[in-house]
């Protein structure tokens, strides 16, 4: 695994899932892929997650990422991409934590 520099900078996820991809992790991706309102984060937005449950990057800012997280190992897991949303008209959305009053659209696949 390449030896990662300390910057300032945020580190790409989707140079993290190509590091974690090499080294044989298997590897999800979610994208914001729409969004309404105040929305934490813009479209193209990624999480990278590994089937142990390990992620960067952000779909949310920290709202919704755990919700992200357990249903990208159920990706990895029996192979079928979701679209996942969020927002505070669902009943779920406070359950997450998404309460910015806006609404997001999350695409999770595999990768690879």
């Amino acid at each position: 695994m390449p030896e990662y520099v300390e910057t300032d900078q945020p580190l790409d996820p989707l140079m993290i899932a190509e590091d974690w991809m090499r080294s044989g992790k298997d590897v999800a991706i979610a994208t914001v892929v729409e969004t309404w309102g105040s929305a934490p984060r813009p479209i193209g937005s990624h999480l990278v997650i590994d089937k142990e449950g390990h992620f960067e990057g952000s779909v949310s800012g920290g709202c919704v990422e755990g919700a992200v997280v357990a249903e990208a190992v159920d990706v990895l897991e029996d192979g079928t991409p979701r679209m996942l949303e969020f927002g505070v008209a669902d009943e779920t959305a406070w359950e997450v934590g998404l309460s910015c009053g806006g609404r997001i659209k999350v695409y999770v696949e595999r990768l690879g």
